[in-house]
């Protein structure tokens, strides 16, 4: 029979619609404005001891809270606030009831029913150009990398100076320049010859005074400005790797100015795991634990560490045998004793590097030093008289472990002695995003809204309006009832679009709001050569029950095509657009395959019931009537 479905193609177009209704649900809950509390390493935990502070803390300073929650871990406590313009104030106040080694962060806390996310439903996330996410701006310590070349020239050169047996005392000047002194001016020279060869972008100036012969070895201008650039663009490549690991949709890194880098992360919820994983300031360094049988001419190479975890201490030489920075792979794992450690992998250089230092050190102990940079918070008046948090930077360093080499090792081995498989996950996202070249310091914190301008986010949801307005008015006037079946199929498009969006994490942005409305267009003009098939059939004398199968038949292949083309389009407009043509590109290929759902599976399905399986004289499509 003509214009009938069998029963199953019926519910497979009820069930997709259903299913469009409710993952598209979550969006009619808007998120509430919240505080996050969290510790500033994976295996701190918040407790209600902790909890009480904060909402202490709020209440002391008249700002309205409810729905204190600590996840099942106690690794994020959560606040939520009445009125987004306190979350600022509510931040600086929490944070200074705290104290140090928390990290209080601003997030948008979800108001979705339980009974959604059950299901797995969640709101679509909006870009910053609508009004979801969160704006950080970083300033790069680029004093702090200077120092640390200034160390690396320390090293080096007395490194150089004791292989080839040049005697001399080498130290840093308050200026941070080496000096290395000698007792005579043929150590002098020679030293300097070494020096000149092995560092040449250094300046080297002679000074004498009595019986000592000196070298100043110096940076340059040209040099410091490189470091300075080095760290600024190693840290964005740093950062663009943590967001990556983050699996943030549509994120924005970028320099801005001399020092500083924006980031924003569009729909994140974590905010403070964000904040922990960009801030991080880790490295590691391997190296040999020092032989205190040695001769004390040699013990000038040695460096107290910090207690290690066993509450031990140890004496490490100052020689690094590789750093962090040689890690091309790192991954969570446990051992066959069930304790989690990181499986490293290094690259060429440090696999070599690691090989020489353990091959000839058999027996000997290696120590993992991992070294941390941490704030201390202190408070002091401003000229204003109003107190101002002041961050002082300094360096946490811990041994993870120390075990006896038993083998040369290669460019892969694992790093054990950790406390938990948190932990071993955090370390091993650190080393496989890489080191960062300066320590980082957080200048702004802040909950984008829309960055274009309210009126220009209310007139992108005005133009969604009145296009469909518009289309419904032309579709209902000139195909009256087949132009509510149209109407209805396109309202069921957007609901789809909007769950699709949904399910598949995809961000919205302004441009995608141009997706949507150009979406609406293709819907209809889907429709519109449908039913002008139908009409055109009906002119030819079809019987309505001809023209309707015959109309549906015909116009397939050519809405097929022009779609499919279109989506191609869509497709590599995604593959090498960025931002907000990607944004666009997102919405308007699940806008085409919802509309070609719609339009031709749905609008039939409406059709069927409405007409199939009874004589039909007239049908009400605007000029087309059977005579």
């Amino acid at each position: 029979m003509l214009n009938k479905y069998p029963l199953w193609k019926y519910l497979l177009v009820a069930f997709v619609a259903a299913i469009g209704f409710l993952y598209a649900a979550p969006n009619l809950y808007a998120p509430d404005p919240a505080l996050q509390i969290t510790g500033e390493n994976s295996a701190q935990v918040i407790d209600e001891d902790t909890l009480k502070r904060v909402t202490g803390a709020l209440q002391d300073a008249g700002i309205e809270h409810f729905g204190e929650t600590i996840d099942e871990g106690g690794r994020n406590a959560l606040v939520r606030l009445r009125d987004a313009e306190q979350q600022l104030t509510a931040q600086a106040r929490v944070q200074r009831a705290l104290g140090d080694g928390f990290i209080i962060a601003l997030n948008l806390a979800p108001t979705t029913p339980d009974w959604l996310t059950a299901v797995g439903a969640q709101p679509m996330k909006l870009g910053l150009d609508l009004s979801g996410g969160v704006h950080f701006k970083l300033e790069v310590d680029v004093e702090a990398a200077t120092e640390r070349r200034q160390e690396y020239y320390l090293n080096a050169i007395k490194k150089v100076l004791r292989e080839e047996r040049v005697r001399g005392f080498v130290s840093l000047d308050r200026q941070g320049n080496v000096e290395a002194q000698f007792r005579s001016e043929e150590l002098r020279e020679q030293a300097r010859s070494l020096i000149a060869e092995n560092h040449p972008e250094l300046s080297l100036d002679r000074v004498e005074e009595g019986d000592s012969f000196r070298i100043v070895a110096s940076m340059t201008e040209q040099t410091r400005k490189e470091i300075a650039d080095y760290a600024v663009s190693q840290n964005l490549t740093t950062i663009r790797n943590r967001v990556n690991e983050l699996g943030v949709s549509e994120p924005l890194v970028q320099r801005q100015g001399k020092n500083r880098i924006v980031v924003e992360l569009p729909g994140i919820q974590d905010t403070a795991e964000a904040k922990r994983i960009l801030g991080k300031v880790a490295n590691l360094e391997f190296r040999l634990v020092a032989n205190m049988d040695a001769p004390e001419s040699d013990k000038q190479r040695f460096e107290y560490r910090s207690a290690d975890r066993a509450g031990m201490s140890e004496w490490l030489e100052r020689d690094v045998i590789i750093t962090g920075e040689h890690v091309s792979n790192a991954a969570a794992s446990f051992d066959q004793n069930g304790r989690p450690n990181v499986q490293i992998s290094l690259d060429s250089e440090g696999g070599s590097l690691m090989s020489r230092a353990t091959r000839h050190n058999i027996k000997r102990r290696m120590g993992v030093l991992f070294i941390e940079r941490k704030y201390r918070t202190r408070y002091e008046m401003n000229e204003a008289g109003e107190e101002v948090a002041i961050q002082v930077p300094y360096d946490e360093k811990k041994l993870l472990t120390a075990p006896v080499i038993q083998s040369a090792l290669g460019a892969q081995f694992q790093i054990t002695g950790l406390d938990s498989p948190l932990e071993s996950s955090e370390l091993a996202l650190m080393l496989r995003a890489g080191a960062l070249a300066a320590p980082i310091n957080f200048v702004e914190e802040r909950t984008v809204g829309p960055s274009l301008g309210a009126e220009n986010i209310r007139l992108g949801v005005k133009s969604v309006q009145y296009g469909l307005g518009l289309v419904v008015l032309f579709m209902l006037l000139y195909y009256r009832v087949f132009g509510i079946f149209a109407v209805v199929a396109l309202s069921v498009n957007l609901i789809l679009l909007v769950a699709f969006m949904s399910i598949l994490g995809a961000t919205l942005t302004l441009p995608g709001i141009a997706g949507i409305v150009l979406t609406v267009g293709m819907a209809v003009d889907a429709n519109v050569l449908i039913f002008s098939r139908i009409r055109e059939e009906l002119r030819n004398g079809r019987s309505p029950q001809m023209a309707i199968h015959s109309g549906y038949d015909a116009a397939l292949s050519t809405i097929l095509d022009a779609n499919i083309t279109t989506l191609i389009v869509a497709v590599i407009l995604y593959a090498v657009g960025t931002g907000p043509v990607k944004g666009f590109a997102v919405t308007l290929s699940v806008g085409i395959l919802t509309s070609m759902f719609t339009a031709i599976l749905g609008t039939r399905t409406l059709v069927n019931l409405f007409y199939g399986g009874r004589k039909v004289k007239t049908l009400s499509i605007g000029g087309g009537k059977q005579a």
